[in-house]
């Protein structure tokens, strides 16, 4: 097999060039070919320096994921970077695209760094729950300081070439489209320089008060992770006084203790699901996709301005319609309000602000809907209402138009039955704020031809969601499973446990907030009945009060101005009247009950939905979770959680509470 290493002369520099595709991946192959040429570089008398550089839209832009959970294959990339370093002959890094984990490890083995302006630069290892393990977080903080060490590391986000730049941990941005001579000149300038700058040989130092700072400052992104800490811990080790050998013997220690962790586990399980979740396993990955120009959006209220805004953002114009001018001039002032904000916070350029605005056209006109390839309806969740709209669109839009619906719980079948035109019907469920939710639940009706499924898939990845797909079933994925967990709540509410006792398991699990909270954030209002002299349930109890949320500063719990929440004198009230009511048997309420009772279902609930057919693999029922109500990534999602669990465990815990157990969940047969 030829090798994706080559190396090329220029003069006395030795030009090692990786050509491996897509993104110089740092396999097997990569690191032998590494291995060869440095040693053709040191042994050859009439070299003076080398520069290591890749072909094609990036420098290594990390591990080659293919290689994950198999058996290793020498040499390991320590050993690579080790022997980089160890060069008796300078060797230079000379970066385009992205260096990014094992990527940017080889740099910091090398002497000198040199980028093009566009370059980024990072250790995103601790996203699936681990650390850079060749090295990176000793070799950071020894070049470039604790405080640049820590950011890269426990928060793995890539930096860009001028922060390199500024903080050393490159030497010199050069030509965006002069890489290789620049790179060239740079190491023909260093060739005799003495000694060889070695990160090994360099001492970093100590910063207690920066460290201090950091864990402050994002305790709250931390809570729950592992790997963070791990990461903040080798830092610390390289500016302890310890040896380089002592703090990379360290960073293998807590590497390993990570990789055989289940939270990293988890992680990379996520990492593989979202990648597979894209994938249709019935429509060929070659079908034709139908060309969407142009996008409508019904209903310009929080979710219809924050679904069009998707689509401005990726450069597709969108027509938008509303039934009253106010309403269409307050949905299109939110949306310019929230481009603009993004815009103070560096996020975006006034010219891609006024850019995206441009090609938004609002209308009270819902004819001009006739020239979109998309239209996409976001209005109440009725079937009345939104039957009557698809009528509409049916009579209206061009052949070949994909009519889509928001809906999050309604049948994509009864709607589409009322065109003419079933196949070119889907769902598009979008999260709110649809504007940053990531992800997509793809609805595929019975007649929803494999094209516009596939379009669909398609356009989510251009607007950058994430995008899983879901059968027809009330509530399809995220909702149907959230359903048993609020039934479950409420009743032990009845028994005993109180709101904020139910939502602190929730958040002790890793959740970003309870159903109680979660209930204050939507609205207690959302879905009532509008009748406040029938109170049939504690909700109904609260809604009628005007306990409507966060909104109105009361619901589940009394808050201050800042919304922070209290536990309600009023609410404790309203549960023991219905408990007595009810004749309620009230006792102490374990958390680990709750545990059972609201969590298992919803393993239940999954496990129904694949017996089913309503999703794919039980990978996508765990993206939904993950990417659409805040399930915590290192518990890689409710299916993959219940397996680290035990079958066993779950199945004896809900039948414990007499839930009837699916089959699949007994079995252990879940895929």
């Amino acid at each position: 097999m030829t090798s994706p290493i080559r190396t090329e002369r220029h003069g006395d520099v030795l030009v090692i060039v990786s050509n491996n595709p897509p993104v110089n991946a740092l396999g097997a192959a990569v690191r032998q070919g590494l291995e060869a040429a440095i040693k053709q570089g040191v042994n050859d008398d009439s070299v003076a320096a080398m520069v290591i550089r890749c072909d094609g839209r990036t420098f290594f832009a990390g591990a080659d994921i293919t290689e994950f959970g198999k058996p290793p294959v020498e040499p390991g990339l320590p050993m690579v970077v080790d022997m980089i370093e160890a060069s008796s002959k300078p060797v230079v890094a000379a970066i385009h695209g992205t260096a990014l984990g094992g990527g940017c490890e080889v740099t910091l083995g090398c002497h000198y760094r040199v980028a093009v302006p566009s370059a980024k630069i990072g250790t995103p290892e601790v996203k699936l729950g681990l650390l850079p393990g060749a090295g990176g977080t000793q070799r950071i903080p020894r070049i470039a300081g604790v405080k640049l060490a820590l950011e890269m590391t426990a928060k793995g986000d890539p930096i860009s070439a001028k922060t390199a730049l500024d903080t050393g941990l490159i030497d010199r941005i050069v030509g965006e489209d002069s890489l290789v001579a620049d790179a060239i000149a740079f190491a023909q300038e260093v060739a005799h320089k003495r000694p060889l700058p070695r990160a090994s040989e360099k001492t970093a130092q100590p910063d207690p008060e920066a460290v201090a700072a950091f864990k402050k400052e994002n305790a709250r992104r931390f809570r729950g992770f592992e790997a963070p800490a791990a990461n903040i811990a080798c830092v610390e080790k390289a500016t302890d006084g310890s040896s380089f050998a002592d703090g990379i013997a360290f960073e293998r220690q807590e590497f390993m203790r990570l990789m055989t962790g289940v939270q990293s586990a988890a992680q990379r399980h996520i990492f593989f699901a979202e990648r597979q979740a894209a994938k249709i396993d019935d429509v060929p990955a070659d079908t034709t996709l139908r060309d969407i120009k142009r996008v409508g959006v019904i209903g310009a209220g929080t979710m219809g301005g924050g679904i069009a805004m998707n689509f401005l953002s990726a450069g597709i114009p969108v027509t938008i319609v509303e039934m009253q001018q106010e309403a269409l001039d307050r949905g299109t002032g939110v949306v310019r309000k929230n481009y603009e904000a993004s815009a103070a916070k560096g996020r975006l350029k006034p010219g891609q602000v006024e850019a995206a605005m441009g090609a938004l056209n609002p209308t009270l006109d819902f004819a001009a809907l006739a020239e979109c390839d998309l239209v996409i309806e976001a209005v109440y969740e009725t079937m009345e209402v939104k039957k009557d709209i698809f009528t509409k669109l049916d009579a209206i839009c061009k052949p070949g138009a994909i009519l889509a619906s928001n809906t999050s719980y309604l049948d994509i079948d009864e709607i589409a039955a009322c065109t003419r035109r079933p196949q070119d019907v889907v769902g598009m469920h979008f999260f709110s704020p649809a504007n940053v939710m990531k992800l997509l639940e793809v609805v595929r009706g019975e007649k929803t031809a494999n094209d516009v499924l596939a379009t669909v898939m398609a356009l989510a990845k251009r607007i950058k969601k994430v995008a899983v797909v879901a059968g027809v079933t009330y509530g399809f994925i995220g909702n149907r499973m959230l359903m048993p967990r609020q039934v479950e709540a409420n009743k032990l509410l009845m028994e005993g446990a109180t709101p904020e006792q139910i939502d602190r398991v929730h958040v002790a699990f890793g959740m970003p907030m309870g159903p109680f909270q979660m209930s204050d954030l939507a609205g207690v209002d959302i879905g009532w009945h509008r009748d406040p002299s029938r109170i049939e349930n504690i909700r109904d109890a609260l809604a009628a009060e005007g306990r409507w949320g966060q909104k109105k500063q009361a619901g589940f719990y009394d808050y201050d101005e800042k919304r922070q929440p209290t536990p309600s004198p009023r609410v404790a009230e309203i549960i023991e009247e219905f408990r007595a009511k009810s004749g309620s048997n009230v006792r102490e309420i374990t958390d680990e009950e709750i545990v059972e009772r609201t969590l298992y279902p919803m393993v239940n609930e999954g496990a129904l939905i694949l017996e089913e057919g309503k999703a794919q693999r039980a990978s996508d029922v765990d993206v939904v979770w993950i990417y659409g109500y805040g399930w915590p990534i290192y518990r890689g999602g409710p299916m993959f959680w219940a397996k680290t669990e035990g079958y066993d465990k779950v199945v004896k815990g809900l039948e414990k509470h007499g839930f009837t157990v699916a089959q699949s969940l007994k079995n252990g047969t879940i895929k």
